[in-house]
């Protein structure tokens, strides 16, 4: 039914409770952008909840998520709206609704909740070709491919997936990406693709820069910490966290985020390493500054080939040296600014950090190149662009 909803847990932005609660809001004078996401809204807060609560500003934005097993024994829509302005559409289906008869129910709920709201002005939104088998019938003014990731390259992704977003790029007249590597791979299949990396809220991890009250589960950690934050999953190359480690034992590796698609079990267990599980986007700050170091210890592999990690602004804009494996677009972008250390082995993975440690002491230097790397980067900007780039579509 869903190929990576079911690893998702609610985390979302914040723990503070909606006070006092959100009701539907549909304004019948604006247009409406429907977003079709493989990404859970509560689940890690990223690049889609960014951007679609600032499209919340000018459309009517639905998220319509993968659906959810339900004990009902028929099918029925949840509609949970957000305080960012985006109505949340969560499909619940009986266990055992799957392949076609799912699609068929999936486009009855939609096109029921589209003709309930009396939707007549149609923006479609893409972060997964998958969802053309329910969805492929509609008829919008405009049809965006937000190509986020290579979700084809994923533990988990559907045999079916590549020959999608083949007839997705066909139908789409704008196809952003989410990093140059993507989109160096994507433009000779689209006439208008564009680069689009994932940006940062600089303000908000700036805070990291400030004295943070260090939160409970990482206060007993002593220095010196390297850290990681973000979904712990095929990604992130186990063997490297263990070998840096065992090399350091004095090092202290933390690292935040929900475990999915991999065993917990084959996580490395050592006195040195920490795992303290998922963490809200609003919580982020505190952790970040905590740490001596921020790591991006990613694999080489197909699923990492095109990404462009946002942890790596938000690490600058934290004031935190960052040392990385060497990710395409993370050298392209960082290699040479002296703050970001890029490193292709253990050994020198552990060499880098003693020099990030280093970094990390000349406070004034560090927070300059920082503050001159992220120039103008933010989410607003990327949003505006965007939007520009859409009214040009037009």
């Amino acid at each position: 039914m869903s190929w990576a909803g079911p690893f998702q847990y609610d985390i979302g932005k914040s723990r503070n409770p909606q006070q006092p609660p959100v009701e539907v809001v549909f304004d019948e004078q604006v247009p409406t952008l429907l977003c079709l996401s493989h990404l859970r809204w509560s689940f890690v807060y990223q690049r889609p909840q960014h951007l679609m609560s600032r499209f919340a500003r000018d459309f009517n934005v639905l998220f319509f998520e993968e659906p959810i097993p339900t004990e009902d024994a028929e099918p029925w829509l949840e509609v949970r709206p957000d305080e960012s302005g985006v109505q949340v559409l969560v499909p619940r289906l009986p266990q055992g609704c799957d392949g076609e008869a799912a699609d068929r129910v999936l486009r009855g709920l939609l096109d029921g909740y589209l003709d309930k709201l009396g939707v007549r002005d149609l923006v479609l939104w893409y972060y997964t070709p998958m969802s053309l088998s329910f969805s492929d019938h509609l008829e919008p003014r405009q049809t965006i491919y937000d190509c986020m990731d290579e979700l084809s390259a994923f533990r988990g992704a559907p045999p079916q997936l590549i020959e999608r977003e083949v007839e997705l790029m066909r139908r789409a007249n704008l196809v952003f990406t989410g990093g140059y590597s993507l989109f160096e791979a994507k433009r000779q299949r689209h006439e208008s693709a564009h680069p689009f990396p994932s940006s940062v809220d600089v303000e908000h991890f700036a805070a990291a820069r400030r004295p943070q009250h260090d939160p409970d589960d990482q206060a007993q950690i002593p220095h010196p910490r390297l850290g990681f934050y973000g979904v712990i999953d095929e990604r992130l190359d186990i063997e490297l966290i263990a070998r840096v480690a065992e090399a350091r034992p004095s090092w202290q590796i933390v690292l935040v985020g929900p475990v999915v698609k991999i065993d917990p079990a084959d996580l490395p267990q050592r006195d040195n390493i920490h795992y303290l599980g998922g963490k809200t986007y609003d919580e982020l700050p505190q952790y970040l500054a905590g740490w001596d170091v921020a790591i991006m210890p990613f694999a080489l592999n197909e699923s990492t080939r095109f990404i462009s990690p946002t942890k790596t602004p938000e690490y600058l804009a934290g004031g935190c040296p960052v040392v990385s494996t060497p990710i395409t677009d993370v050298v392209r972008t960082y290699g040479d600014t002296g703050i970001v250390r890029i490193a292709d082995t253990a050994e020198a993975f552990v060499t880098a950090c003693e020099a990030a440690l280093a970094d990390a002491e000349d406070r004034d230097r560090l927070l300059e190149t920082a503050d001159r790397i992220l120039g103008d980067m933010s989410w607003d900007h990327t949003w505006s662009l965007m939007k520009e780039k859409m009214k040009c579509a037009m």
